[in-house]
């Protein structure tokens, strides 16, 4: 499927924190701390609707605290979201997701102890059965039922799991185990689904099916925020990038463009260590950098000098022996 159109998205000067033309979520001023240490810390970002969009950075950038925090699992101290209009600030995540927004994990959540039939039938909401009085008459509830395990075995059939539904989930590879997650959130007829590390501890077998899914997902009218670190996944399908850095967003655009950017090379490797991008100041050299797409020689330099800095610490130890 071809990419969104940049101008689809946004029409604006693309700078952190852009407006998008058609946003399914808005986040303001959401800041959260762990003691001393500020995990998130986003003055404003948009997610645009219908799109694949990636959420990058390095380790510790804030990406799946964030995650946490828009989902519902983790609260802020500070800072409002919306999603489809709708705020969700203080809302619990059962609440979160009934609205349409789910999510996976990097660890995938998978009851081992059940079927890979029953773990999908567990994502289905509004079940009449699990309401203690009807549940008490079946005729109530029997129909709902039928309906959502004929979806759940569609949906198995989709992801090519429909052979294993009588099997315990605990019997399933990792690869099979995301590939299960990521259908049992298409139970819940959502509008947003977020993907924690899809491709973490999948087989390379199972790599080019899991992309095609999560296009598929695109393709069905759904929009996809999905943090990864392959950055192959990112350019393959992704059409807007945001990257964050020290639990902020430093960087957005369209793949092509945020991949050369300063600000990402720099997010990566370390430098600017000195620049405090909570400041205008400090956003306006790392917005400069991006417009003027130079790549500094010494950042190219720096792997090659991490190779010469083990290479002595390797000698300096058979020394010592």
């Amino acid at each position: 499927m071809p990419r969104t159109p940049i101008s689809a998205i946004t029409d604006k000067t693309i700078i952190p924190g852009v407006a998008k033309k058609d946003p399914i979520v808005i986040a303001d001023g959401v800041r959260r701390r762990f003691g001393g240490v500020t995990a998130v810390d986003i003055a404003h970002v948009e997610i645009p609707r219908g799109c694949i969009t990636a959420l990058i950075g390095p380790n510790g950038a804030g990406k799946t605290t964030f995650f946490n925090v828009l989902t519902g699992f983790d609260k802020p101290q500070t800072g409002s979201w919306t999603f489809a209009g709708s705020n969700l600030a203080k809302m619990p995540a059962s609440r979160i997701a009934r609205r349409g927004m789910v999510r996976t994990f990097q660890l995938t959540k998978v009851l081992g102890g059940m079927t890979v039939l029953e773990n999908m039938m567990l994502g289905a909401t509004n079940q009449r059965g699990e309401n203690i009085i009807m549940s008490l008459f079946r005729s109530l509830w029997l129909k709902q039922e039928e309906s959502i395990t004929e979806r759940a075995i569609h949906l198995l059939e989709k992801f090519k799991l429909d052979t294993k539904k009588n099997d315990y989930a605990s019997s399933l590879s990792g690869g099979q185990k995301k590939l299960l997650e990521m259908a049992r959130a298409l139970m819940s007829n959502a509008q947003m689904i977020m993907l924690d590390e899809p491709m973490a501890g999948v087989n390379p077998a199972l790599t080019q099916s899991l992309l095609g899914h999560i296009v598929n997902l695109k393709v069905e009218g759904m929009t996809v925020l999905f943090v990864e670190h392959d950055m192959h996944m990112v350019n393959t399908i992704a059409d807007w990038v945001i990257v964050m850095a020290e639990g902020k967003i430093v960087a957005e655009g369209p793949p092509t463009t945020v991949m050369k950017s300063q600000a990402v090379i720099d997010a990566y490797l370390g430098a600017h260590h000195d620049t405090d991008l909570g400041t205008l100041e400090g956003q306006l050299t790392i917005a400069e950098e991006m417009a003027s797409g130079r790549i500094r020689d010494d950042m190219a330099k720096e792997p090659r000098q991490a190779k010469a800095t083990a290479a002595d610490t390797s000698d300096l130890r058979t020394d010592q022996r």
